[in-house]
């Protein structure tokens, strides 16, 4: 006979969406399992940036402290040209940024984030379980069936669908594919003592060129500096993840100003990472089963979004979910219904917007020819008003905190 796990919640997958609506959820009150397929937690990649859309919530949920000691608040985010190197726009993000939004700007490593929030989940009593592989969830009679492949079953009145990207449980609800950006992906980090001396590394830099480019930042207290390299990729478009030799990835910067082809050696050129999406969806919902993270709005990383709106959905589930399943006066499961109906309709429209600027923000960094031209000449002209472009992405905030506006008007 199969083993039976029963919880208040089950998350299904163990990255960044899963930890943070495991701990926002078990803060309500909730017995929490989380299972994640591998045989141990982890998350592979180089550094992510945080806005304060997502600080905010770190903040909220206790952790900002460890993430800002392990990470760096740079100080600009600086836009350049990569054939020329012409600063284009530079956008401060301490100072007067930090105080408009009410929390920082951060770049963090992706482990360190993910660690973060592991301990996070470990020290609230979340129950982990890895090396566990979801095939289906159904739901019957208020209550929602996870079957492993293995034959264990899990039950809960509510499930919540982190499995990412190439989420199996997505296709319950949605019958799509991730589709291919046409770029890849290089990524790599570099201890700051083997550069060479009189680079200042306080900043975010972005150098945008001809169908590929560059970003980057210090990690770790500023002793890493890291690098991604973003290309167009004809194997990719042809359909191969993966390519051996780098002669693709030199071309694509060979037109590029010597401090970009130099950054070259310092990324790990034994693998790259395609670049998905998929096109939004208006319903997360199956049941008693809810996507988030990438499950639910897997995003091209222009905007620099997938790991805060991450954190968004589950401050979502943390907002809706107390006072209607959580109450002063004990659990009430039936109420899941209407959450993850508000849950569904509140996040929805917002990532489809940051999913499809997203791509058109890639668009932008791309051009070539006259269309270069034109967007540099309205990146210089963007330099007084940044913030009349951002203030939708960064001044929101889920009602579980208060946004910017919110704080200003009730002080």
């Amino acid at each position: 006979m199969s083993e039976t796990v029963h919880s208040d919640v089950l998350v299904i997958g163990g990255g960044m969406a899963g930890l943070a609506a495991a701990y926002a959820l078990r803060q309500n009150g909730a017995t929490v399992v989380l299972l994640e397929r591998a045989s141990e937690f982890g998350e592979v990649g180089a550094g992510l940036q945080l806005a304060p859309n997502a600080t905010r919530l770190l903040e909220h949920w206790g952790m900002l402290d460890e993430v800002l000691a392990v990470g760096v608040r740079p100080k600009n985010v600086i836009f350049r040209d990569a054939l020329s190197g012409d600063v284009l726009l530079k956008h401060e993000v301490q100072g007067e940024f930090a105080e408009t939004y009410g929390s920082p700007y951060v770049v963090v490593h992706r482990s360190d984030l993910h660690r973060v929030l592991l301990d996070g989940c470990r020290r609230v009593g979340v129950e982990l379980i890895n090396s566990v592989e979801i095939d289906s969830v159904i739901t019957l009679d208020g209550l929602a069936t996870a079957s492993a492949t293995d034959g264990r079953i899990f039950t809960a009145p509510a499930v919540i669908g982190a499995d990412g990207l190439k989420s199996r449980l997505r296709g319950q609800i949605v019958d799509d594919e991730p589709v291919g950006s046409a770029y890849v992906a290089y990524r790599g980090t570099v201890p700051v003592s083997e550069l060479p001396g009189g680079q200042k590394l306080e900043d975010v830099s972005v150098f945008m060129g001809p169908n590929c480019h560059m970003v980057q930042y210090p990690l770790r207290g500023g002793e890493l500096l890291n690098t991604v390299a973003v290309f167009r990729s004809s194997t990719f478009e042809n359909g191969k993840e993966q390519a051996p030799g780098l002669a693709e990835l030199e071309e694509a910067y060979k037109d590029c100003v010597p401090h970009m082809r130099e950054s070259l050696k310092h990324l790990w050129h034994g693998i790259r990472w395609p670049m998905y999406d998929r096109e939004p969806t208006a319903n997360w919902v199956d049941g008693r089963l809810i996507l988030i993270g990438d499950a639910a709005h897997p995003m091209l990383q222009y905007l620099a979004q997938g790991a805060c709106q991450a954190l968004e959905d589950a401050a979502a589930l943390e907002e809706l979910s107390r006072g209607t399943v959580f109450t002063e006066t004990g659990i009430n499961p039936d109420a899941w219904n209407d959450v993850f109906r508000d849950v569904n309709e509140v996040r929805a429209a917002r990532t489809a917007r940051i999913q499809s600027t997203a791509r058109v923000w890639g668009d932008t960094w791309h051009v070539e020819g006259a269309g270069r031209e034109i967007r540099n000449a309205l990146f210089v002209a963007a330099g007084s008003n940044v913030y009349e472009k951002t203030d939708w992405l960064y001044g929101y905030s889920p009602s579980v905190v208060a946004s910017p506006t919110e704080l200003q008007e009730a002080s």
